[in-house]
């Protein structure tokens, strides 16, 4: 997505994968120590042994690490009511280009103690030190989850729901996955094992994911706050999951993605952000503006929304206008007052355009630090600045 990790041939690459492990799980605390190399599906089940829950899920779960997830900020699906990694990390440990270790591993949420050291390494790309070990923050695990499949008519009902649920379920929302119908019908139509559970097309498709900890009333409270948005002519329709078979159906709509890309031929892959309230306007009019220019031009959307973040997948057939579209959508992504990028970094294919979503002042600071922390350039070289 933003070539970050990739090394060039003239470069080094660090695995971490032999430091991997955990160290510690405090319950009463509800902390988890571990080494960066760790696996972020071996987190995750590890807490759940403990009853616990690691609020940071991501597609490629069994293969990513906890340290490069730290490194790069990473997102996921349940932003919305969780936050990105940052959120649920108390303390790092980190190696400086210099080899300096720098332990500070905080164990506590409250903790004004000078600066929050831990913040210049998340998010950097690796460019400022490399994680070693965290310290993260668990949270109770949810023992219901409620899963339904939405249609909608237009992106203004699509922003009402989202406000609407935020009110009725409280903390509870833990996904709003918004596909648009060319994303929607476009995986059911490429992805043979999938299929439309819905008798008619609609404009707009809602994922929308409810945990709680009620058991007695936990599914009728969701489906009054569905079915109080139909009755108000926001929702089309709804299909709530019965079993969590039918709820893995409604996501394997969503993650079809790693399926449906590679048919696509050359695209031009953007994760970006938005205000929310600007998001349907930038979908209609970047698929306007490029059809106008680019021959056979297409485009797929979807994205969390809730969290601002908006996935593109556009593409002619031809490989010489990735580059063009590109460029078109970055600029437009500035003309909107956006960000260039949401949960993939900016590493050596959107640093060009870091100026469209940070200001010359912003950005001199990050060159400061880059050159105070790291002076000869040696970690990550060439990547973010």
């Amino acid at each position: 997505m933003a070539g970050g990790a990739t090394p060039n041939s003239d470069e080094v690459a660090i695995s971490l994968e032999r430091m991997s492990g955990i160290e510690e799980i405090d319950e009463k605390n509800m902390t988890m120590i571990a080494w960066a190399g760790t696996p972020l599906q071996t987190l995750q089940e590890a807490a759940i042994e403990k009853e616990l829950y690691l609020p940071l899920d991501l597609a490629p779960r069994g293969s990513c690490t906890i340290g490069g997830n730290i490194a790069t900020n990473a997102g996921g699906t349940e932003v919305i009511r969780f936050g990105m990694a940052r959120s649920s990390v108390l303390g790092l440990e980190v190696v400086l280009a210099d080899g300096t270790i720098v332990s500070a591993m905080n164990r506590m949420i409250k903790n004004n103690s000078g600066y929050d050291l831990k913040h210049l390494f998340i998010g950097s790309e690796g460019t400022l030190g490399v994680v070693s070990r965290t310290v993260l923050q668990l949270q109770p695990n949810s023992v219901s989850t409620h899963t339904a499949l939405c249609a909608l008519s237009d992106y203004q009902s699509v922003i009402s729901v989202l406000n609407n649920l935020k009110l009725s379920l409280g903390g509870g929302l833990t996904g709003f996955e918004l596909m648009w119908a060319n994303y929607f019908e476009g995986v059911i139509e490429m992805v043979p094992t999938l299929k439309n559970p819905f008798s008619q097309g609609h404009s707009f498709y809602l994922l929308v994911e409810y945990k709680d900890n009620d058991l007695s009333s936990g599914a009728q409270r969701f489906e009054d706050a569905l079915v109080s948005n139909i009755e108000s002519d926001l929702l089309q329709d709804a299909l709530i999951a019965q079993s969590s078979q039918d709820a893995l159906g409604f996501w394997r709509i969503r993650d079809a993605v790693s399926e449906v890309l590679p048919l696509l031929g050359p695209i031009s892959n953007q994760d970006v952000s938005l205000p929310i309230g600007l998001i349907g306007d930038f979908a209609e009019a970047a698929e306007s503006r490029m059809k106008d220019k680019y021959p056979g031009f297409k485009i797929m959307y979807f994205g969390h929304i809730g969290d601002n973040n908006l996935h593109a997948f556009a593409y002619t057939g031809r490989a010489e206008d990735v580059k063009p579209i590109n460029t078109d959508i970055m600029h437009m992504i500035g003309e909107f007052g956006g960000a260039i990028t949401a949960e993939h970094g900016v590493g050596v294919l959107k640093k060009q355009y870091l100026p469209l979503s940070r200001t010359d002042n912003e950005i001199q600071l990050m060159r400061t630090l880059k050159n105070a922390m790291d002076p000869k350039g040696i970690l990550n070289p060439g990547r973010v600045l």
